[in-house]
């Protein structure tokens, strides 16, 4: 195994909103392929219930997006004045821009549990998430070695049951993302500024940081 190509995927997967190529099309086995990868991610007790929904339907994005839009634009726009740092400020902004950018993303995919989730237990809930959320960045991991972008956006969740009867979900089905995919504009992306692990990482007891005797 190549440890350095490893290295840069994982590093350099990146929350894509403002480098979406909107006007190349994606096509249906690229995601397919992805997909495939995805579900080689672990699955709680072998469940195998993660489902993934394409939405590539102009009409049925463009509806999303206004539904993303109503949830989001004013909280976006108001945290992206008010953010006090300038790396803080670019991410609103960014996010802030995709509502009027997402219709036009050719491919939206939604990951979904079969079972609901609603009102569990904490172990309950940790279980099911640990399903999908491995499963969603193997797919994110997947785009971005293909030349493609998206971002974990959950903004839609606010008013689910409303994009559920658009696409036709059953009750029975729970939400967990909106993927906006598309091909990126470059590939150059780097990996971002964070902290020392030393600096958030405890050692045997919450608090004790690794460097600490």
């Amino acid at each position: 195994m190549d440890i350095a190509t490893v290295d840069e995927l994982l590093s350099t997967t990146r929350a894509v909103r403002n480098r979406l190529d909107l006007d190349r099309p994606v096509g249906r086995e690229v995601i397919l392929e992805c997909i495939r990868l995805a579900m080689q991610a672990p699955t709680a007790s072998n469940a195998q219930d993660w489902r993934w929904l394409v939405v590539t339907d102009a009409d049925k994005r463009a509806a999303i997006a206004e539904i993303y839009r109503g949830v989001g634009a004013e909280y976006l726009a108001y945290a992206a004045k008010e953010a006090s740092d300038p790396q803080t400020r670019r991410v609103y902004a960014g996010a802030l821009a995709l509502t009027e950018t997402l219709a036009r993303v050719p491919v939206h995919v939604i990951p979904c549990l079969d079972n609901r989730i609603d009102n569990s237990n904490l172990l309950t809930a940790a279980s099911a998430w640990a399903s999908i959320i491995p499963a969603g960045w193997s797919f994110l991991l997947a785009l971005r070695s293909r030349g493609l972008g998206s971002v974990w956006t959950t903004m839609h969740l606010a008013r689910e049951r409303e994009v559920a009867e658009l696409l036709d979900i059953p009750d029975t089905a729970t939400q967990a993302a909106l993927f906006p995919v598309a091909y990126t504009i470059g590939t150059d992306f780097r990996p971002a500024r964070r902290p020392p692990a030393e600096t958030i990482t405890y050692w045997d007891t919450w608090g004790h940081l690794v460097g600490e005797r």
